[in-house]
């Protein structure tokens, strides 16, 4: 069935909730108002209120009592409208959820999903474009997923749900409603942690993940036609745990890459990617690594978003680039 990321969402939320009854969904307006993407819309008449309910105005509130919930049994999937707001319950995030499994020695685990849209390219307002994996990659106990697809979103959801441990589920804003594509209308998975090669190629490895897989594509289809270059695409869809063996054995192939994500530059995932890379394919590299990302700045107004995101136009540069003799 062809379906957008919305609906792929919809759909493996309402299949977690008729496979598990200690599974609750909670959020600010998800019941009746269905989200503020409507990625909830018609659960909570189909499963009742006291399965899909609403909140308070209180991110803090939200995830700190997801944590209870998630320790004592239940199996809670929490959403936070915009990711820029999940600077709210950082305390609840870090040093609760991410730690009870550390904390109690293994007694306690919190498996709970956080969802949270991010991502610019759609002209929101402050604090609802951030881009905050890079914070959260550096939170032992978190798992952190960023799918690029529907039929990823869809199965790498699933995953998220059955984990013991916490897993903060990003969703692209621009991606939700962008394009359909083939997705199984029954229950399946993705696994946490496994990159997805979105293309083969043979000269250069461009790794990227979420809206910036699709400027990928673009990117090396003009690679492709311009500079007849074969690109290998490769979607890391899970940051953290990172797919060191998908990346080391693409660059290893191809001895080139580009790195490109939306987030800032400094201490982001294309950093940690290149640090790979160097650790582990040095010998097989002929050119240096090249990242395309955001910039070190607070995300900017609308009018000013389109100089901020990483372009095709900018993809292919650094493509040209590392190409080069």
């Amino acid at each position: 069935m062809q379906m957008t990321m919305i609906e792929a969402l919809n759909s493996a939320l309402a299949l977690e909730l008729e496979r598990d009854r200690q599974i609750v969904l909670l959020g600010q307006d998800i019941g009746a108002n269905g989200g503020v993407f409507r990625v909830t819309e018609g659960l909570q008449r189909r499963f009742g209120e006291q399965r899909v309910f609403d909140t308070p105005l209180a991110e803090s509130a939200i995830i700190g009592s997801s944590v209870g919930m998630a320790v004592y049994g239940m199996r809670p999937i929490a959403e936070i409208q915009f990711a820029g707001f999940l600077y709210l319950c950082m305390s609840q995030l870090v040093t609760q959820a991410a730690r009870i499994r550390f904390r109690s020695a293994g007694v306690y685990t919190c498996p709970l999903v956080v969802r949270a849209p991010y991502g610019g390219g759609v002209r929101t307002p402050e604090l609802h474009s951030d881009s905050l994996e890079g914070i959260f990659m550096q939170t032992p106990g978190i798992k952190v997923v960023l799918p690029s697809n529907p039929y990823d979103a869809k199965g790498l959801l699933a995953s998220a749900v059955a984990d013991p441990d916490p897993v903060l589920f990003l969703e692209n804003i621009k991606l939700y409603r962008s394009f359909r594509q083939e997705t199984p209308e029954e229950h399946y998975t993705i696994p946490l942690g496994k990159a997805g090669v979105v293309q083969e190629g043979q000269d250069i490895s461009l790794i990227a993940y979420g809206a910036m897989v699709p400027v990928a594509q673009e990117a090396a289809r003009r690679a492709q036609a311009e500079l007849g270059a074969s690109v290998e695409i490769i979607d890391l869809r899970t940051i953290w745990p990172l797919d060191e063996e998908t990346i080391v054995s693409s660059v290893e192939k191809t001895g080139r890459a580009v790195v490109v994500h939306e987030a800032p530059r400094a201490g982001g995932v294309g950093a940690e990617v290149v640090s790979i890379i160097n650790d582990s394919c040095l010998y097989s590299l002929l050119k240096p690594v090249e990242r395309v990302t955001g910039y070190d700045t607070p995300f900017p107004v609308p009018g000013q978003e389109d100089y901020y995101l990483p372009t095709p136009a900018r993809v292919f540069d650094a493509l040209k680039r590392v190409l080069e003799p």
